[in-house]
This record gives C-alpha cells, sequence and structure tokens, in this order.
C-alpha cells in the first residue's frame, strides 16, 4: 500500500509539472515537484494551478460584476484613456463596446463603423457590435447590413444571437412577416428559453396573443423548474418578459 500511494504523489507531480511546461513556469518548479511530490504539488496547486484555474476565473467574473456595480462607468474611462493614449484598432473596439454597455448607441456606432474601415473590416465581432448598436440607435437597415454579411461570410458565428438580433431589427423596420419567420426559424432550430422569451415580448407586444400566450405558458412552465441561480442568471429576461406582458394588459 505504500507504494500504491506513492505512485499517486509521483502521478498528481506529473500532472502539475506537464501544466508547469505548457504554461510557461519557471523550471525551478520542476525540481520542486520531483523532489518533494506531495508537498510539491500542494505548493503548486495553491500557487500557481488554483490561480489559473476556471474556478478562479468565475470569480473572477464575479468580481468584476461586483465592481460594475460600484463604478459602472470604470470600464468606460479606461476605454476612452486607452483609446486616447494609444488610438489603435483594437483600442478603438474596445471603446465602442465600452460606450454600447453605457447606454451610449450613437457614439458606440460610429466607432464600430470607424473600427470596420480598418484592420478588422471582416471581424463579425465587430460587426456584431456594429449591429447590436444600430439596433439600440433604432437605424435598423444599417444593423441588417451588418447582420446579413456575418451570415454570408461566417455562418457559425454565435447564429442564436445572430438570429434574434435580426428578428428584432426586422421588427424594427416594419417588417412583421420576416420577423416572425426568423423568430420561428431561430425557435425551430434553437429552442432556448432566450428564444422563446424574445418572441414572446415581440408577439405580445405586437398584438399577437395566441403566440404570446402560448409562448408564455412554456416559460411559466420552465421556470417553475429554476433553482434560485438559475432565475437569479436570467433576473433581466425575466423582468423585461414581466414588463411587456403588464404593458399590453389582460387580454
Amino acid at each position: 500500500m505504500p507504494f500504491v500511494g506513492l505512485g499517486l504523489h509521483v502521478l498528481v507531480a506529473l500532472f502539475f509539472a506537464i501544466h508547469a511546461v505548457r504554461s510557461g513556469q519557471s523550471m525551478y518548479w520542476l525540481f520542486i515537484l520531483f523532489a518533494f511530490p506531495l508537498l510539491g504539488s500542494i505548493v503548486y496547486f495553491v500557487v500557481v494551478f488554483l490561480p489559473a484555474s476556471r474556478l478562479e476565473r468565475g470569480a473572477r467574473k464575479i468580481v468584476a460584476g461586483v465592481a460594475k456595480a460600484i463604478d459602472p462607468a470604470r470600464e468606460l474611462r479606461e476605454a476612452r484613456s486607452a483609446f486616447e493614449y494609444t488610438p489603435t484598432a483594437g483600442n478603438q473596439s474596445r471603446l465602442a463596446a465600452a460606450l454600447l454597455e453605457a447606454d451610449m448607441p450613437e457614439e458606440a456606432a460610429a466607432n464600430y463603423e470607424a473600427c470596420l474601415k480598418g484592420p478588422f473590416a471582416s471581424d463579425p465581432l465587430i460587426r456584431f457590435g456594429a449591429a447590436r448598436a444600430f439596433v439600440e440607435c433604432r437605424r435598423y437597415p444599417q444593423a441588417l447590413s451588418h447582420l446579413d454579411a456575418i451570415r454570408a461570410s461566417d455562418p457559425e458565428f454565435r447564429p442564436e444571437q445572430v438570429a434574434l438580433l435580426r428578428a428584432r431589427a426586422l421588427a424594427g423596420d416594419g417588417r412583421v412577416a420576416d420577423a416572425r419567420s426568423e423568430f420561428d426559424a431561430a425557435l425551430a432550430r434553437f429552442g432556448s428559453f432566450e428564444v422563446r422569451a424574445e418572441y414572446a415580448i415581440w408577439a405580445v407586444s405586437s398584438g399577437d396573443a395566441a403566440t404570446a400566450s402560448r409562448l408564455k405558458a412554456d416559460l411559466d412552465q420552465t421556470m417553475k423548474r429554476w433553482d434560485r441561480h438559475t432565475r437569479d442568471h436570467n433576473a433581466v429576461l425575466i423582468r423585461r418578459i414581466a414588463a411587456a406582458f403588464d404593458a399590453a394588459g389582460p387580454r
């Protein structure tokens, strides 16, 4: 049995040694891991492996969310400063995204358009950001132009998000039948809670009571099975659903 334990320690140390080499850690970690397999593995896990793990990345997302709530303008300030100091396409793209998140879609759209004239001219992420900005500006034809370009060049780029944004743009442009077709296609292909929610919000706001009622019943059944974490994660969308149906009044 002692040999089994010793072998396990060595295997764990070997795993961390491979991680050290692949992640470019200092070579002294190899000496520590193989000279002291058990203690070295524990130290490496705490000092190197854990900070790079998904667990910590998730924690950083939570911290970032808290920081955003405390100082919502921080990212916009830093993005402006970075672009003013180094006016690269990458920094302008970051600024455009920050402007969009700060509910400044007109300025965001202008910056996205400038990015698309440079080295990121065919970048689907930039085009998608531009489309989002144009939808928020209610400049729907420009949004549709970008979304159609994404579909033509990279049909697998965020297909669900592109479909939903395109449906919103079509609806905003007054193309009701096309918007319905886009929602129906997204529902058939993805069938996610978000697709059903966005379709329901559009249906109730456009006076399609039958579709809205059917989708709302489906959404209610789904939400009954959710735990608190899932409900909190979708809190914004849940509030939008409630607001849309409240605004429509009793049917």
